[in-house]
């Protein structure tokens, strides 16, 4: 059997909570104990609302942020002990392309970034070139600046910028949440296209179950740092298990009578949807109970 692209192994992340004078007045504990796996090739999707630990995750994985405990592997090798070679092999793709882009640079000087920073050996105008044809730009676009770019193309170039160093597994962080609905879909259909074309895997961070139920082929539900269901994405969206995991699918909007039918029912308290924590206690359930699914 081959060994994961990605293995994450009781991940713990905590930050000090510091009133006005600096004092260390308690914790939060933003990462709790996580521990999921992607094949290679596999789109793994994690979901979850603001706040329930998923950047924290993806800034880990990316050595942004280092974890208190756990271990994170890339392709067998511990993430803790590789080289700077290694950790070419892991990008990332931020959620506002109009932050991540230098306004200064042009797009040709931003895609070239990673390029340089390994040490890019052949003709790196060329390279440029082939980055932009890929994510689908014309090659004119290296000389525009970010500020000429519509939301779309700007991400694109984010895209190119990410794929520069021939990356084995992508981390993408709410890619699409800036862009409009039109563009979200395109710009999925070329991280799939992309995915099939160069065996790449993806990392899908997102709180868009709609868009994540047609990327990713295994979920795993997050819920104040922990992942509270996992499995593929057929028995997660079709059959959830979870109380949280029903209350993130009924919050999805629909446009359809069809649609309706497929959310699941929850009860309103007070004329509104529950939090998680009101409708777990209801149900006299652990909130953070976890469901792992086939």
């Amino acid at each position: 059997m081959s060994r994961p692209m990605l293995e994450i192994r009781s991940l713990r992340k905590s930050f000090s909570v510091r009133n006005a004078f600096g004092r260390q007045i308690g914790e939060v504990r933003a990462v709790d104990d996580v521990s999921f796996s992607i094949e290679k090739g596999q789109v793994y999707g994690l979901a979850g609302e603001s706040g329930s630990g998923k950047s924290t995750i993806a800034r880990m994985i990316m050595g942004l942020e280092q974890p208190d405990e756990g271990e994170i592997q890339i392709d067998g090798e511990s993430l803790s002990r590789s080289s700077r070679g290694h950790r070419r092999h892991v990008q990332m793709v931020f959620q506002n392309p109009g932050s991540s882009l230098n306004p200064r640079r042009t797009v040709g000087q931003s895609v070239a970034v990673p390029l340089d920073a390994h040490s890019f050996e052949r003709n790196k105008r060329q390279r440029i070139s082939e980055l932009l044809e890929m994510v689908q730009l014309p090659a004119n676009f290296a000389e525009r600046y970010p500020h000429e770019l519509s939301g779309g193309q700007k991400q694109r170039v984010a895209i190119a910028r990410a794929l520069a160093v021939e990356p084995k597994l992508l981390v993408l962080d709410e890619p699409t949440s800036a862009l409009d609905v039109s563009v979200q879909a395109r710009v999925i259909d070329l991280l799939a296209d992309l995915g099939r074309r160069m065996d790449l895997t993806y990392l899908f961070i997102s709180h868009d179950l709609s868009l994540m139920r047609n990327f990713a082929g295994r979920v795993g539900v997050l819920y104040r740092g922990q992942i509270v269901e996992t499995g593929s994405s057929t028995a997660v969206f079709e059959n959830p298990s979870h109380d949280y995991t029903r209350l993130l699918l009924a919050s999805v909007p629909v446009i359809s009578k069809e649609e309706e039918a497929m959310r699941p029912k929850i009860p309103l308290i007070d004329g509104e949807i529950p939090t998680a924590e009101k409708l777990l206690a209801l149900r006299g359930a652990d909130p953070r109970a976890s469901h792992e699914r086939g």
